[in-house]
């Protein structure tokens, strides 16, 4: 007669709690962190296992916590999620990672994808769509938006119709982060500051966004930053 196997718990195998999934999230607002750590500790196959709110404190808690997968805003004080990314991708090629955004998904979804992001999903999204993400990267699938899919195929077929949003999508991701800084107010040193960078190297980064958009003036790029940040904010 077949035995029935009895775990420490007291339970037969067949009946033992399946594991559940371990979700780490970075980001810089407790209130996200907290509203994502209800969400996802209410599902059977997920638990949150740790938080962080900027980049170094993450690769702390990331050896601690032995994540099955990271939530990472791209917005964080510090390096931004991209920064983060890449900094995890040089140790860890396999860990599933999924960016969480405020930004519009037409310039910084493909970014993400090739710094080595698994899926994208923005804040606006319903709270139910983070979980679908999470279990579709999980089963080993990218997650993306419809219409960020739609684009990717045709570009895939034709060879065209790549996700441009004007001459912005020609910023490197630092560039493109020194411009979201320099469109919400910060000048020069408080960029420096806060990506842990010289005030020159920063400077470079300027010159080169006033380059590749035809800018002739630090006035004119502080308008053209400040109007894309408000067009973002209400995208």
């Amino acid at each position: 007669m077949m035995k029935t196997e009895i775990g420490a718990s007291g339970k037969s195998q067949s009946q033992a709690t399946p594991r559940k999934h371990r979700v780490m999230v970075v980001d810089d607002h407790p209130i996200v962190r907290q509203g994502l750590a209800l969400l996802i500790n209410q599902e059977s196959d997920l638990l949150v296992c740790g938080e962080a709110e900027e980049a170094t404190g993450a690769m702390h808690v990331l050896a601690s916590a032995k994540p099955d997968i990271l939530i990472i805003d791209i917005s964080l004080n510090g390096p931004d999620g991209i920064d983060l990314l890449k900094n995890i991708r040089n140790s860890n090629r396999t860990l599933p990672v999924l960016i969480l955004s405020m930004h519009d998904e037409s310039i910084y979804a493909e970014r993400a994808l090739r710094a080595g992001a698994n899926g994208y999903i923005m804040k606006q999204e319903a709270t139910e769509k983070v979980l679908v993400a999470l279990r579709r990267i999980l089963g080993g699938e990218i997650y993306v938006s419809d219409r960020i899919a739609n684009k990717m195929l045709k570009h895939y077929i034709t060879g065209s119709g790549t996700l441009r949003h004007s001459s912005i999508a020609d910023l490197s991701d630092r560039e493109l982060e020194v411009f979201r800084l320099i469109g919400e107010g910060h000048g020069t040193r408080q960029i420096a500051e806060e990506l842990h960078l010289s005030v020159k190297t920063v400077e470079s980064y300027q010159a080169h966004i006033k380059e590749k958009l035809s800018l002739r003036s630090a006035r004119e790029l502080m308008q053209h930053a400040i109007q894309w940040n408000m067009n973002e904010k209400t995208a």
